[in-house]
Parts: C-alpha cells; structure tokens; sequence
C-alpha cells in the first residue's frame, strides 16, 4: 500500500501550485538571482584588452581553461567578473570535509549540530577568501605575462584584478547561500547548472552546423543524439537508485500498553560521492596539457611533450587514468562525506538494529560492506557516463559542454530540484487538507 506522502504527491496538479504562493514566491526569487549571475558573466575586468584576450583563449579552451569555463557559465572566455565562478568555494568546502576527518577538534564540531555547522561553514568561507585571493593574483600576474592582454600591466591592475574576481566569488557564495534559505534547489549547484544550461543551445547549434556543413554525417547526428538521451535516462535511474538496509526497532511500553516496534529503512546512494569524481579528474588530467599552453613549446624537453600528447583527449593513457581517477575519487570521497561508524552509533543510542547484525561495531561493519559493494556499481557508473562522452568529442568533435560531466552536473541538479518542488507542493496538500479537518470539525461542533 502505498504511503500517505506517496498518495498525496500522485494527486498533485497546477491547483496545487496555483495555490502555493510561498512556492511561487521562492521560485520568483531563484530565477531573479539567477538572472543577477548571467549578468554578471558579462561584465570584463578593467584594464584588460578584450579582443587579445579572446584570441589568446581559442588556444587554450582545450584544456582546464575549458573546464572552469563550463563551470563559470562562460565568464572566463570574456574574462568577467564571475571568472573564479563558485571554485574557490566548491574547494574550499571539499577541503574543510577532508580536514573534519583528520582534526580531531573539526570532527567533534561536525558532532555537535547545529552551532558546530555554522563554525565549519565559517571556516569555509576563510577558505574561499584564501583560495579566491590566491587563484586571482595568479590570473593577474598571468595575464600580465601575456603578449598585450593588458593595457597598463602593473600592481594597480594586479590589486584591481584580485578585488573583482574575489568580489565576483564572494557575491556568488552570497547568492548561492540565498538561493538555498530563501528560494528553491541547492544554491550552489544551482549557479554551475545555469552556467552550464546557458551554453548547451549554442552547443546544440555548433553540433548541427557541423552537420549542415557535411562535417558530421546525418546518422552520425542522430546517434549522438540517441547517446545523450541514453546517457541521460542512465543518470536518472542511477542517481535515483538506493540500496535500503532494513532497520528494525524494540517494542515499548508505554503505562500497560506495549507497542509493536518500528521499522524503517536506511537509505544508501548507488552514487554517493555524485560528481565531485568527475570534476576532481577532469581538472587533474587537463591540469598538465594547460601548463604546456601557457610555456613556450620550443623550450619543453622532449619527454614533457610526449606526456602532454599521451594525455590528449581521445587517447588510450588519458582515457585509462581518467577512469582509474574517477574510481578512485568514488571511492575517496564516499569514504569522506558517509561515515558507517557513525551511522552505527547513532542506530544503537536511538535502540535501532539490522536483523540479524549485532548493534554497534559489526553493523559499522556491515554497513561499511554494503557501502563498499554499492560504490563499486557507481564508480563504473561514473566511468561509463564520463567516459563514452569523451570518446564521442575525440572522434567527432562534438562541442565540450556537451560531456559527461556537464550531463551529470544538469541532471542530478534538476532532480533535486524537482525533488524540492514537489516536496513544497506536498507540504502545501498537507496544509489544506488539515483546514478542511479543522472546518469540518468546527461545523460538527455547532
């Protein structure tokens, strides 16, 4: 028999959302933020010569360069104010999770609810200052090297530089943390998704006039096409999968009445670490060919130039270590952000068990079993979704915004997404069937 919240979300229709204001006025909210973020992508850094700016990234939009700028929704190719984008936040957040479990004084934090959260996000938010300042400087000094992409190179252009581009990362923490409280969807992902989402129709055009021009071949097209839809059902019902543990509760005793135990489910993600995998190999391996770029290619030795090819989109090394990569962030990350022994603990304070596991140390064991089996599955996920998109590039030259990362990125945010809305939508049914309850019995009174 299906569940009451199960029920409710089968009976929902636009009555339902016509009625939902608070609904709507979140979704107003996200779409203006959003709006706020597009346009700041369109806003250059002063003191930067835009035209040489543009040739000098056609040669480098192959490498990492590429990557932030899927991520930056296309401010690093104008050189905007948004050109760190959310990076320097994403790292920073990734870091202090890695320290949580190191520090024994940042775990304890991470214990203590609450208050011990809102001390680790400001600990994040000094990560970011310093990353952001880092990252920036490092672009100002790089852009100075450069054959007259700055019109007065100096450390007034430096300091200018490094103001905007925290600035610009610091309004979209400020935002994303908006979005989150006060609109709908994760706020963070929400601003890499619409940089993404920006970009996919002028993919989808360059696609095309590819095959308009006799570049690409009509069936060619057409499989491309099946593939991306393919890979997009794939990431749907993964990305929805859950591996539940059956989690069983005493009896009680309340006065003389004894109450039969409780039962409910400990849900396990197939893919639990979600994209970071992804976006942590992809930088990594782009990380070497992008140096190159930017180093004069008469002055590398020989053997760095062999590696820079090996590592090539399309070729057998790239695609083997960006596999080997991807597993092993799976399975770093799963390890970092789901802690069984925990899990265990707090089963055994509130009196709950796995049948036939003994509370405690072996039902950590137990979990960390299933835990470990399942990210296997989502590891060679990840792989295959990453890696078939690649080939895909390589072979026929289809546009970078349409690869496996970016697919995943778009999918997984809008199903949370959706995931939100309808848990909005529910709880405004909820509502209005209690009122009808409060009329009905006010009426039976008189």
């Amino acid at each position: 028999m299906a569940s009451a919240a199960e029920q409710l979300a089968s009976n929902l229709n636009f009555a339902t959302f016509a009625k939902a204001e608070d609904l709507k006025r979140r979704l107003w909210f996200t779409l203006g933020a959003l709006l706020v973020y597009r346009l700041g992508t369109y806003i250059p850094l002063p003191g930067l010569n835009p035209e040489a700016f543009a040739q000098a990234f056609a040669g480098q939009s192959g490498g990492i360069l590429g990557l932030f700028n899927m991520f930056s929704g296309g401010a690093v190719e104008r050189m905007a104010i948004f050109a760190l984008g959310i990076m320097p936040y994403i790292s920073a957040s990734i870091i202090v999770q890695l320290m949580t479990s190191v520090v024994p004084s940042l775990e304890q934090l991470k214990k203590e609810g609450e208050q011990g959260r809102k001390v680790i996000n400001q600990y994040t938010r000094y990560g970011t200052v310093l990353l952001g300042t880092l990252q920036a400087y490092g672009i100002a000094v790089g852009l100075e090297s450069g054959n007259g992409l700055v019109v007065d190179a100096g450390w007034f252009f430096r300091i200018s530089t490094v103001i905007s581009l925290l600035g610009g990362t610091m309004f979209l923490m400020w935002l994303g943390e908006q979005i989150t409280s006060r609109g709908i969807g994760n706020g963070i992902s929400l601003i890499i998704f619409a940089g993404i989402v920006a970009h996919l129709p002028t993919a989808l055009a360059g696609t095309l006039e590819l095959g308009r021009t006799g570049a690409l071949s009509t069936p060619l097209i057409l499989a491309i096409i099946v593939m991306i839809v393919a890979v997009i059902a794939l990431i749907v019902f993964v990305e929805r999968a859950q591996r539940r543990l059956l989690i069983q509760y005493p009896k009680r005793q309340v006065g003389n009445k004894m109450f039969q135990g409780d039962t409910s489910h400990l849900p396990l993600k197939l893919n639990t670490a979600g994209v970071i995998p992804a976006i942590f190999a992809s930088s990594l391996l782009l990380l070497p060919a992008t140096l190159a770029g930017f180093a004069n290619s008469a002055a590398l030795p020989s053997w760095a130039t062999t590696i820079v090819a090996a590592l090539g989109h399309g070729q057998p090394l790239y695609m083997v270590l960006y596999g080997g990569m991807i597993a092993f962030f799976a399975f770093f990350y799963t390890a970092i952000v789901f802690n069984p022994k925990d899990t265990a603990d707090n089963l055994k304070k509130h009196g709950g068990f796995i049948l036939g596991i003994r509370p405690g140390e072996r039902t950590a064991e137990y979990i960390d079993y299933v835990l470990t089996r399942i990210t296997v599955l989502g590891a060679i996920y990840l792989m295959f979704v990453c890696i078939l998109p690649e080939v895909m590039i390589a072979q026929t030259g289809v546009p970078f915004y349409l690869g496996g990362t970016s697919l995943l990125i778009v999918v997984s945010v809008t199903l949370d997404t959706v995931a939100q809305i309808q848990g909005h939508l529910i709880a405004q049914q909820y509502e209005g069937l209690i009122k009808k309850s409060k009329l009905r019995g006010g009426k039976r009174g008189r």
